[in-house]
């Protein structure tokens, strides 16, 4: 799995724990770090850990998939999954404020506002 479809199944795999406002920025033509970072939300530290830990469990257990690394989940602030080519960046409200990484990579156009289908 690559790329998109990555970033995707991280999307939904936030969704399904209610994040919000999750968002797939296409980074390739920006860095070759990855190809995707995808950015969500929680209403509290405790939130934030369980998307983290959603994200981990659906993605090993749909796609045998595990993160390259993982740092800051356990704080509940910011945590980072570094799945290679997808990066997702998790925040408590107030952290995601503060860093607004939408800004910073937002090249016009590279944005994707994740809207679940299954609702």
């Amino acid at each position: 799995m690559e790329g998109y479809d990555l970033a995707m199944a991280c999307a939904k795999a936030l969704s399904e724990k209610k994040a919000e406002d999750i968002v797939l920025i296409n980074v390739s033509e920006q860095t070759v770090v990855c190809s995707y970072f995808v950015i969500a939300s929680g209403k509290s530290t405790t939130q934030v850990r369980a998307l983290g830990d959603n994200v981990e469990e659906q993605l090993k257990k749909k796609y045998d998939i595990a993160p390259v690394r993982s740092e800051g989940m356990r704080e509940g602030r910011w945590g980072v999954l570094d799945y290679g080519d997808v990066v997702v960046q998790i925040f408590n409200e107030e952290s995601r404020k503060f860093y607004y990484l939408e800004r910073l990579w937002d090249s016009g156009g590279n944005i994707q506002h994740y809207e679940n289908d299954d609702k």
